[in-house]
């Protein structure tokens, strides 16, 4: 199986090398701890005003699925023929003169040291967005300097002639200014930023669900932005990215601004779903760092609902600092508002601990160690007016917790992530990290 895939690996490579050096489509790669997709979808409807675009499917995101977005295609899986049936589409595109999107934006992961370098012999980047560095997969760089440097490896190879978009708000993104030859764009919240929000405002009844509004600064205009369907205020930071990509191509700020109105979370990140009982779920099940779930806790403290209920999964991989950032959570969590707290997994015992230790009522703290048994329970808990925030690393499966909660459960295929055929029969493994005693 590992040669196979090295085999198909080298095999793309070559197919995307042949097509690029034909077709010479601007790129557009987006990497960040956060972020990062939902910057890659606001960047495509922004720069869709202007030429024609093709933006990255999902979480194709890595060795194989950037090479399979830059030739068109879906995973081949383990069938023979789907993967000869793309070969055979990219040769029609070498020899024929067929049209190609004039943009490529492309969503750059990066989990372990070197895969920046990897994906970037892949495919040169002509405009670099660097969204957030946090601890996302700390455990396999050892420090939060180490993820900047990997990721800043997009910036820092751009050419003289590209575009860095950088996050004004983040310091070790910020410093990448000096270490590219590109010209920079910064976006953020704070006063040295190119492109700035001020005064976001932000409905606060959960049942209403009419977004955050904005004025967006550039060079001394302001222009007013609507996000009917964003509730989470560092989610601008992708608007204001996408923003900055535009204004570095030419797009009309006008157009740029019409476009962010369609702009929308994907399933998983911070959606507001109708849930059982006449609840509504704040669904974030995608995956989980300390920054994200901070971040997700402070936007459950901004709405208003009768009763608010936190649902937390473990999160992973972030290393021998994990018990410290579990149990860190119980401010966020107490500042939040919640009056019913859920936890899951192992490392959630050392948050439960935490908020027992600071008063948190005992009658209304739970703890399970896996999320189908804490969806069962969750299930009977729910009542009408609930606010529910549901979140957890992927490994933890939160996702099978929105479900059993979702007012119509037939309808998780359009409202959550990870409903694949492949993904939905994976079974619950226990992540390898369990096994390790701080």
């Amino acid at each position: 199986m590992y040669i196979a895939k090295r085999i198909l690996e080298r095999a793309l490579r070559v197919m995307v090398r042949v097509l690029l050096r034909k077709y010479r489509p601007l790129v557009v790669g987006i990497t960040g701890s956060v972020g990062k997709s939902s910057t890659k979808e606001a960047v495509g409807s922004v720069l869709a005003q202007k030429y024609s675009v093709r933006t990255a499917e999902g979480n194709y995101n890595n060795e194989v699925g950037i090479p399979l977005t830059i030739l068109g295609a879906k995973s081949g899986g383990r069938s023979l023929f789907r993967w000869a049936w793309i070969g055979v589409r990219w040769l029609g595109y070498v020899l024929l003169p067929l049209r190609y999107p004039e943009v490529l934006v492309l969503e750059m992961g990066v989990d372990r040291p070197g895969d920046m370098d990897y994906l970037l012999s892949i495919v040169p980047v002509d405009i670099g967005v660097l969204t957030q560095v946090s601890e996302s997969h700390i455990e396999y760089f050892g420090s939060l300097q180490n993820i900047a440097k990997e990721k800043g490896k997009l910036i820092t190879s751009l050419p003289v002639s590209g575009f860095a978009i950088l996050n004004a708000d983040d310091v070790r993104v910020s410093r990448f200014r000096e270490k590219t030859k590109a010209k920079v764009f910064t976006f953020g919240l704070g006063e040295g930023a190119d492109i700035r929000a001020e005064h976001i405002v932000v409905e606060p009844e959960a049942r209403l669900a009419k977004g955050l509004s904005f004025k967006m600064d550039y060079h001394g205009k302001s222009l007013p932005v609507r996000l009917p369907r964003v509730i989470a205020k560092h989610q601008v930071s992708a608007a204001l990215a996408a923003a900055a990509v535009g204004i570095a191509l030419r797009v009309n700020p006008v157009q740029i601004v019409d476009a962010l109105v369609a702009f929308g979370p994907l399933p998983g990140r911070m959606r507001l779903i109708p849930g059982t009982r006449g609840s509504i779920l704040l669904d974030d099940t995608y995956n989980a760092s300390p920054a994200s779930t901070v971040a997700a806790l402070a936007v459950l403290g901004e709405l208003q609902a009768s009763r608010k209920i936190a649902i937390l999964g473990d999160m992973l991989e972030i290393g021998e600092d994990s018990v410290k950032k579990h149990r860190e959570l119980a401010e966020s969590v107490i500042v939040s508002g919640v009056e019913q707290a859920i936890l899951v997994g192992q490392r959630m015992k050392y948050l439960f601990d935490e908020l027992i230790g600071r008063g948190f009522s005992r009658q209304h703290l739970f703890w399970f160690e896996r999320s189908d048994e804490a969806a069962m329970f969750a299930e009977s808990l729910v009542r009408e007016g609930d606010l529910i925030l549901v979140k957890g690393s992927r490994g933890m499966r939160m996702e099978w917790v929105s479900e059993k909660l979702l007012f119509d459960p037939a309808e998780a295929p359009y409202f959550l992530c990870c409903q694949s055929p492949e993904w939905k029969t994976r079974p619950f493994m226990p992540p390898g990290e369990w096994e390790i005693h701080p």
